[in-house]
Parts: structure tokens; sequence; C-alpha cells
């Protein structure tokens, strides 16, 4: 008679969780999407169990977390807002409360879309200014601030973008020729020492360029999960940047090239 011991029984229930977790990821990589129902009844399992391996794939950016199940993770693919505001939140909030403290009164500043400024203009709505002149081409930043006291908000029209609520293009690049700006808040998808910061979209990346010109300081806000990703369009390189504010598992030796580069890096 044969007995098996609880760390063999163990053993063999992580290797049934790795294996499930590997045909999930193959999975949501193959149909892009997929709901929480769906995966329990394949695997025969609850929902809370799914939940679980979803979550725990997400925080190795295996995919992205979604209400109801999971997207595909693809560096070159554009993720929606909606979704990336739920990712590594409280890394942005963090990081957003450590650029707010670099805005002063009478300033005026821009804020690029996404979901880590987004954060930032929250942080602007609590802040005891006087004024405060926001240049910025998101339409949910614009509404956050619209109604602030002090705050003129500045929006440089061009094409709307429904998965980022941002506006690009070649009208508002030439919006931005005729102004100037303190500070840029820039948010970017990836970073790479060797190559710069980029975006996956070339528009946004154009935009974001000629940010970087008319702005005395730029500052890159980015969690963690940005450092060391590649994507289709480069926006500068990382010489231009002066400041990341970014968050505290970041890399140590990424952090120390960008400083040996010239920027200063602060981590929330």
């Amino acid at each position: 008679m044969t007995t098996t011991t609880p760390t063999a029984d163990k053993q063999d229930a992580s290797l049934l969780i790795d294996e499930r977790r590997r045909l999930i990821r193959e999975q949501v990589q193959a149909q892009g999407k997929v709901t929480v129902e769906e995966l329990a009844e394949r695997f025969g399992i609850s929902v809370v169990t799914i939940r679980s391996d979803l979550n725990a794939l997400a925080a190795t950016g295996a995919l992205l977390r979604t209400h109801g199940g999971a997207l595909a993770h693809r560096d070159t693919e554009e993720v929606p807002i909606s979704v990336k505001q739920k990712l590594h939140h409280e890394q942005k909030v963090r990081i957003a409360v450590e650029a707010a403290k670099l805005i002063r009164d009478g300033e005026t500043i821009m804020l690029d879309s996404g979901s880590t400024t987004e954060e930032i203009a929250k942080q602007i709505r609590g802040l005891r200014l006087q004024s405060l002149n926001v240049i910025t081409n998101a339409l949910n930043i614009a509404m956050l601030l619209a109604t602030v006291p002090g705050v003129n908000v500045i929006m440089p029209g061009g094409l709307l973008r429904p998965n980022s609520y941002s506006l690009s293009g070649p009208q508002a690049v030439t919006a931005l020729q005729s102004l100037y700006a303190d500070k840029l808040f820039l948010g970017v998808d990836s970073l790479d020492p060797e190559i710069g910061v980029m975006t996956p979209h070339l528009l946004e990346a154009q935009l974001n360029a000629q940010m970087m010109k008319i702005a005395r300081q730029v500052i890159a806000v980015a969690d963690a999960s940005k450092l060391m990703k590649r994507n289709l369009s480069v926006i500068a390189p990382i010489e231009q940047i002066d400041l990341l504010i970014t968050d505290k598992d970041a890399d140590e030796a990424i952090v120390g090239e960008l400083r040996r580069r010239g920027v200063e890096v602060v981590l929330a």
C-alpha cells in the first residue's frame, strides 16, 4: 500500500494550478478576451478559483484583468483607458501624490492623457492654488478639472481616440506650437533607457514630442511595469526626460542606468 505525504500532495496541487493557469493564458492569447464564466465552465471549477487564477496571472503581466474576465496583454496594442485605470492603481496614486508636490501656484502645466496623469488631476482638485493653467489633450482630465476654482483648462483639439479619451493629430500639434508650459507630466506606455519613451500610437507620439518642445521641465510618470518595455512609436530619447516618477518596485539596475544617463528618478 502506497501513501502520499502532505508535501507531495501540495506539489501535485501546485502542478495542477500551474497547468490550469498555463492553459488559461493560452486561451486568452488565442481569443483576445475571456470571461470568468466560460473559464469556470471549461475547467469545472468555481468562479472564485478562476478569479484567483486571473488575478495571479495579471500580477505577472501575463494578461490584463477586466471586470468579469481578462484581455490578452500585447505590448504593441493600446490598452483601453477603462482597463488602465484599474491596473497598478495603488502605485499610480502614490506617483500622483509625488507629482502634485511639484506643482506651484501660478504655473502652466501640461497633463498628457493616461491613467496616471488622471490621478494627478485628482490630486490637483485638492490643492489650494489661486491660479493654475492646465493644458491637456485628455477629455477625462479636462472634465475632472473643469469646475475647480482657479484652474484654467486649455485643450488643443484634434482627433478623438475613444480608447484613451485623448485628442491627437496635426491639429493638436499645431495648436501647441504657440503655447508654453512650466512642466509637462508625460504618461508613457513604455520606457527603455536604450531607446527612450514610447507609445503604441503614432499620432500620440508626435503630439507628445511637441509637448516636450514647449515645456521647461519634462516629468515622466510611469509605474514600474512600464520600464524596459518597448512599443511601436518612439516619443523621444531618454536624455530628453528631466525626471521620472515611478514606484518602489522599479528594477534597481534600470533606475541606476536612468540616473547614469542624467535622469532624476523618484521612487514613490
